[in-house]
């Protein structure tokens, strides 16, 4: 069947939905063209199909595949940003990556050296997964790029920074630690954003703490808010390459119970996806979306806000292909929430001045821990 496509400013972007139905068709990321079919590719969307670190629910191996199925119904325009991401660059899905389900070693090393074949042209990289684990020999290519240390974001509703578990030093609860021990995160520049939930003990929070991680938990962007959290993370990042790695259980249970191991109490994914809003400016240099487990999933829930989670940080690394700073452009939903844009819709009074009052609640949930 002939793929009748949108193309703009020399990029092929998806199938043209007003020609072909979205339900039909191969499913491509957002229906892009696959990498063989592009010249070149500004932001590749890679899938890794590996579950073989995880320590309860196992599934995730097909994750990659149900977010490029939920991804279907997205369109090319982001009002939130102002922005046509596959206008600005040129954004394809390279497949999945062929990774051994029975080694783990062995899987990380051939994920590291996809990673690094799949930006050798200065392509950034977003990666569908699989497990967390995937996320270590991710960040050893980002890092290799970047040429040292970079930046980190981790969204989750767990640390991800223990030891072992059952012995085993590459699982999906330790990848960050070995980033940390590698030196290839900037440990003045790395946070978790929504942890919740139980721990082994006080000392998982020490060890945390030590490595350098500042911690958002999910009460504090419940009761601090999206714009506090968003400042925060822009204060402690800066202008660093950044990395952002995104849980997919750092959502509720409500909207997304196709994970692995979900945890009660998570912010929601319109938090999430305002919270990337926010980051409008910052140097993403690549990202991941990680445990999508879809046997666990209902109606699509956690596959379509994976999916547009995705669309979130390519639209981020797509913004800044422009030259200039365009951190509080004039339109855009993200412009209305940052306060940087007066327009509202007709009929509307203008927003009432905060109630005093929310600088005790500020206290009350305690300042950003480093």
């Amino acid at each position: 069947m002939e793929e009748l496509r949108i193309e703009a400013n020399g990029n092929l972007g998806p199938i043209d939905s007003s020609r072909i139905p979205r339900y039909a068709g191969a499913a491509t990321y957002a229906r892009l063209p696959r990498l063989d079919q592009v010249a070149k590719s500004d932001i590749t969307v890679v899938g890794v199909p590996f579950d073989s670190g995880v320590s309860y629910r196992p599934g995730a191996r097909f994750g990659a595949n149900h977010v490029r199925e939920a991804s279907r119904l997205l369109r090319p325009y982001n009002p939130a940003w102002d922005v046509s991401p596959f206008e600005n660059c040129q954004v394809a899905d390279a497949g999945d990556m062929a990774v051994n389900p029975f080694n783990i070693n062995e899987a990380i090393e051939t994920i590291q050296q996809n990673a690094l074949d799949l930006t050798a042209g200065g392509s950034k990289l977003l990666t569908l997964g699989g497990d967390h684990t995937i996320a270590l020999p991710l960040l050893r290519a980002a890092a290799e790029r970047a040429g040292g240390p970079i930046a980190m974001l981790h969204f989750d509703a767990h640390l991800d920074t223990w030891d072992t578990y059952f012995g085993a030093e590459y699982t999906h609860g330790t990848p960050f630690r070995r980033a940390v021990e590698e030196g290839i995160l900037d440990t003045e520049a790395i946070s978790h954003i929504g942890t919740r939930g139980p721990l082994y003990g006080k000392k998982d929070l020490d060890d945390d703490h030590r490595f350098g991680f500042g911690i958002v938990t999910s009460a504090d962007v419940y009761y601090q808010g999206v714009l506090e959290t968003v400042a925060k993370v822009r204060d402690r990042i800066g202008d660093r390459p950044l990395y952002i790695s995104v849980d997919i259980d750092v959502l509720d249970p409500a909207h997304a119970p196709g994970t692995g191991t979900p945890e009660a109490g998570g912010i929601t994914s319109r938090e999430l996806l305002e919270i990337i809003r926010g980051f409008r400016g910052m140097n993403l240099v690549g990202g991941d979306v990680v445990e999508v487990a879809p046997a666990y999933d209902h109606a699509e829930i956690t596959g379509v806000a994976a999916s547009h989670v995705a669309y979130e940080l390519v639209t981020l690394m797509a913004d800044n292909t422009v030259a200039g700073d365009r951190f509080g452009a004039e339109t855009g939903y993200a412009a209305q929430a940052l306060g940087r844009e007066a327009r509202r819709p007709a009929g509307f009074a203008a927003a009432s001045p905060a109630p005093a009052g929310n600088g005790a609640v500020h206290a009350a949930v305690g300042e950003y821990s480093k």
